[in-house]
């Protein structure tokens, strides 16, 4: 049996306790998500996931088994899902926007022995999981509610570390279910803490850094992209309960956060904010990262003209294969509209269409130690996108004589128009060029002749008039005429999925809506 050092050093659960060893009374933790400001020193954040997992321990739970938790942004957030990894538990961070119906799919489809409800935010949600069948226990976060245990009077004190294998399932983490079904990913110890170790050993973090959180909890870019390094590093997190523009740029500039990451879809809207992004001062502000949807190059110029003392970059990351691009060691400039170049211990190869590998165009697939173990329940899935230890991530990338590599398009975003193949990000590249257009987002819409043929929805600047035939022109003189938006529709913004990115689906739908086929 090993030593319960080696124990917790295997859990991802305590990645963060040598860092609260080393600095307890450092701020890790500044709560935005109540009515009034809560901070918390390392010491409390490490103590609150003890005791989570040292309750669920006592409340019968074994390890191995799956907890759902659906909540909203929160300190508790992090002290039950750490807390639950700590005790052996696997959580399911449940994206409580997907609705009632796929939570309690979710629920089951994981069979959740029990399940953890922020009844101060979603108590709505309670009837639904309450018909769930596999939860025997069901714990309430916040206010009481009748037939579910409070958080708060769960006995827990020290927690034995449990003796798991260093590849173990930590979490259950949900895909947003786009094409189809949501799908349980089978993350695994080894492979998360490979991540946090290796960023910080290649890119580090300093205590003296802030990162800010809007993204929901739940979401990849929250946990990977800030919660996770800044707690390793022993530097403070602001958790904002959501995403609101002005309190996002408030909270940026009151506590002199130096990295902000998000959806492109956030940065778009904090842009409308002239007023605030001109009285705030925003010079502590180092790093903005876009990444989990296509970034817009246009959006990344206005961007940094808006907060000149930051550097934009353009992340990518997947739930299943976690960073697998980085800025190089080397210390070269990432050209703009790039990625970076493969991140140090992973591997990349480039498919192409007829399944050969390509040395500069086709889908991304990945290796390295992050990559998960496959998806809960679907056998068949888990052989198609893991081949022989690879990740097909179903990404389009291409790559230059440098090594950079540059995000094209989703495999099942590209539609072909007319036998050309036609990839949104690069049509919404064309409108944002244009000076009064702040977001937009392409798809296609039947056409009688050609099969496909792109459309646009766009949201117009604050004050800014937008005439849909000149957006038109605008892309045939700067683009393929294949490429150009046969429709334009100009909305007041873009319609957006729990994950925050721009739901191609429902701009989709209401094109279908509102217009016929188009073309002779």
């Amino acid at each position: 049996m090993t030593s319960a050092a080696e124990r917790r050093r295997t859990n991802l659960g305590w990645f963060f306790s040598d860092t609260a060893a080393r600095v307890p009374g450092r701020i890790a933790l500044i709560d935005h998500s109540g009515s009034t400001l809560r901070e918390f020193t390392y010491r409390e954040l490490d103590s609150a996931a003890e005791r989570a997992g040292a309750a669920f321990a006592r409340a019968g739970l074994r390890p191995g088994e799956r907890i759902a938790l659906v909540a909203a942004n929160r300190a508790e957030y992090l002290s039950v899902f750490f807390g639950a990894i700590r005790a052996g538990l696997v959580p399911v961070p449940v994206n409580h926007k997907l609705g009632a119906q796929a939570m309690a799919f979710i629920v089951e489809d994981a069979a959740c022995a029990a399940v953890v409800l922020d009844t101060d935010s979603l108590a709505g949600f309670a009837p639904a999981l309450e018909r769930c069948r596999t939860p025997r226990l069901r714990i309430s976060l916040g206010a009481a509610l009748q037939g579910w245990a409070p958080m708060s009077e769960l006995p827990g004190a020290e927690l034995e570390p449990p003796e798991l294998a260093a590849d173990a399932q930590c979490f259950q983490p949900y895909t947003a279910g786009s094409t189809g079904r949501p799908k349980g990913v089978i993350a695994a110890h080894d492979g998360q803490l490979w991540s946090i170790r290796m960023s910080q050993r290649y890119w580090p973090v300093g205590e003296e850094e802030r990162g800010i959180v809007a993204a929901p909890l739940y979401h990849k870019n929250a946990m990977r992209g800030t919660v996770k390094p800044m707690l390793y590093a022993g530097a403070s997190v602001v958790l904002m309960p959501g995403f609101e523009p002005r309190a996002y740029l408030e909270a940026i500039a009151r506590h002199r956060c130096s990295s902000a990451f998000g959806v492109p879809a956030m940065f778009a809207m904090l842009l409308a904010e002239k007023d605030l992004i001109a009285q705030l001062d925003f010079s502590c502000l180092r790093v903005v990262s876009m990444g989990s949807a296509p970034v817009p190059q246009e959006l990344v110029e206005r961007v940094e003209r808006a907060f000149p003392s930051a550097k934009v970059k353009e992340s990518y990351g997947l739930t299943e294969g976690g960073g697998p691009l980085r800025p190089p060691l080397d210390g070269r400039p990432v050209p703009r509209g790039s990625c970076g170049v493969a991140a140090p211990e992973t591997e990349l190869r480039l498919i192409d269409a007829d399944g050969r590998e390509n040395p500069r165009y086709g889908e991304l697939w990945i290796r390295c130690p992050y990559v998960c173990k496959g998806y809960h329940n679907q056998p068949e899935l888990t052989r198609e996108r893991l081949v022989d230890g690879w990740l097909r991530t179903g990404d389009v990338f291409s790559v230059d004589d440098a090594g950079f590599y540059y995000f094209r398009g989703r495999l099942d975003d590209m539609f072909p128009c007319g036998g050309e193949n036609i990839y949104p990000k690069d049509v919404e590249n064309l409108l944002l060029a244009h000076p009064d257009v702040l977001d937009a987002a392409v798809v296609p819409h039947p056409h009688r002749v050609k099969g496909l043929a792109p459309v646009a929805m766009v949201v117009p600047k604050p004050g800014a008039a937008l005439d849909p035939g000149a957006l038109k022109r605008f892309c045939l003189e700067r683009g393929p005429a294949f490429a150009h938006p046969r429709i334009v529709l100009v909305a007041e913004r873009l319609p957006l999925s729990g994950a925050d990115k721009v739901d191609r689906r429902e701009v989709r739908r209401l094109f279908g809506e509102r217009f016929e086929p188009i073309g002779e």
